[in-house]
């Protein structure tokens, strides 16, 4: 953060869906209330957790490898190393990386996104998903529009209720970009869960709105997209051998795919 910035404030009252993510990696930036909130969800919630993590890895050294060269992760949340410009810019030190987050939590460790290599350049935008235009406006100052932008939205839209229109703001934020350029999602689901294993309530009684959907409206937010192989599926991997996270139990938790902007 610049000199004069004010301090993010905090809630530790609340739980936060950013911390428990954290505390479920065995990270450290999460406090009592959040651990309350992890400790009540099964082993699914953790091994879930760590696959949804295995995939950014996977999906964007594969994506900087097919050629793309921007990004911009919305929902960017606690940074884990190692983070999304990282694992780019190992495939081409000149990726442009723009992270994006409401939680102040994230705006704190702004200055580890930062580090970019020479080459490259990263950017952060303290902004909402539901204010797709004021991250769009921002995200131009570092992102060329007229190149292809590989959109990142790993585990953020079953945070988003229907009443809040996420198709809308996938359609707003993909809209801008250029053929070439690609939708990366993730997003949880209750398809391959037991009724025992659902503990979507545990989320709610702390305040926090979780939306599983299904495959079927998982896949409207590619609507307009060419998938990639494999589709919209579990632990989703290209061009390397299955990941030993896919026998995981709670592992096959969500969905996961990547559409081609045509």
């Amino acid at each position: 953060m610049t000199a004069g910035t004010p301090r993010p404030v905090i809630d530790t009252s609340r739980p936060h869906p950013a911390r428990i993510y954290d505390y479920l990696l065995g990270g450290k930036d999460n406090y009592p209330v959040d651990q309350a909130v992890a400790e009540r969800l099964p082993v699914e919630a953790r091994n879930g957790a760590a696959a949804n993590r295995a995939f950014m890895r996977r999906v964007i050294a594969w994506t900087a490898a097919d050629g793309i060269r921007q990004f911009l992760d919305v929902g960017t949340g606690i940074p884990t190393e190692p983070n999304l410009h990282q694992i780019a810019q190992d495939v081409d030190p000149a990726c442009r990386v723009v992270y994006v987050d409401n939680d102040p939590i994230v705006l704190r460790h702004a200055e580890a996104l930062l580090v970019s290599s020479p080459e490259g350049r990263t950017d952060y935008v303290q902004a909402d998903v539901l204010d797709p235009d004021a991250i769009l406006e921002r995200a131009c100052g570092t992102l060329d529009f007229d190149r292809p932008i590989a959109l990142s939205l790993i585990a953020l839209l079953h945070f988003v209720p229907d009443g809040r229109d996420p198709y809308g703001i996938v359609r707003r934020l993909l809209e801008p970009l250029v053929p070439g350029s690609c939708l990366i999602l993730s997003h949880l689901s209750l398809d391959r869960l037991t009724a025992e294993q659902d503990r979507t309530d545990e989320y709610r009684a702390a305040g926090i709105d979780l939306r599983p959907r299904t495959h079927a409206e998982i896949l409207r937010f590619f609507d307009g997209l060419d998938l990639v192989e494999p589709g919209l599926v579990p632990c989703w991997y290209k061009d390397t051998p299955q990941p030993a996270d896919a026998g995981l139990p709670g592992a096959d938790s969500g969905y996961a795919g990547v559409g081609r902007v045509r």
